[in-house]
């Protein structure tokens, strides 16, 4: 294990593997689990149970929740926060006996939410500063700010960089759609393809 200093915390029943390497002021709590290659930010708190594989890499200021599972070809961004036991997969066509699998990767972006209990099915990027809700099954990317929820998850809405649902439309653009955030007052644009598949999504909603 790679320490940049010694204000790391590390709980006596974690596991850290060879090569791991963790930054400033992050935090490791009870029976983690951290595989070979594995790189955390600056500033993280990952929670009781967590089990993070092998070459996984996880940015700055991620807060990972008790029992999340982050396995082979994930990267989280910074900021991001994972949800109590939300899973990732890596591999679309399991089978315990196939020994020529290939990993596919899933990203994380800057400042991304997944609920509680969330599944996230490998492949898809989650765009930056979006809302997985809890128990969502992710099955396509998310756009930047994107609201989703549901079995598939499907688009409901945008959300703003301070969490809170988007309602009030500013002005439109042929290209951009931009909202006004009732809760902070920041302005965030939103593309237009965006919107529209949120209008095409949320319609099939009953």
């Amino acid at each position: 294990m790679q320490k940049k200093n010694s204000k790391v915390y590390i709980h006596p029943t974690a596991i850290i593997e060879d090569n791991v390497k963790i930054g400033d002021n992050t935090h490791i709590w009870h029976f983690v689990h951290v595989r070979k290659n594995a790189k955390i930010g600056r500033n993280c708190n990952i929670g009781k149970d967590v089990y993070i594989d092998a070459g996984v890499e996880i940015g700055d200021n991620v807060k990972i929740q008790n029992g999340v599972s982050v396995y082979k070809g994930v990267k989280i961004e910074e900021d991001a926060f994972i949800g109590p036991y939300a899973v990732f997969t890596n591999d679309l066509y399991p089978r315990s006996f196939n020994r020529e699998w290939k990993v596919i990767p899933t990203l994380v972006k800057k400042g991304a939410s997944i609920g509680a209990n969330a599944t996230i099915v490998c492949g898809v990027t989650i765009g930056k500063y979006s809302l997985v809700a809890a128990g969502s099954v992710v099955t396509r990317n998310i756009p930047d700010y994107g609201l989703v929820m549901g079995n598939p998850a499907r688009l409901r809405g945008f959300v703003c960089i301070c969490g809170k649902p988007l309602k009030e439309i500013k002005r439109m653009t042929k290209r951009f759609i931009v909202y006004k955030c009732s809760s902070c007052g920041r302005e965030i644009r939103i593309k237009r393809k965006d919107y529209e598949r949120m209008l095409k999504e949320s319609s099939r909603v009953s």
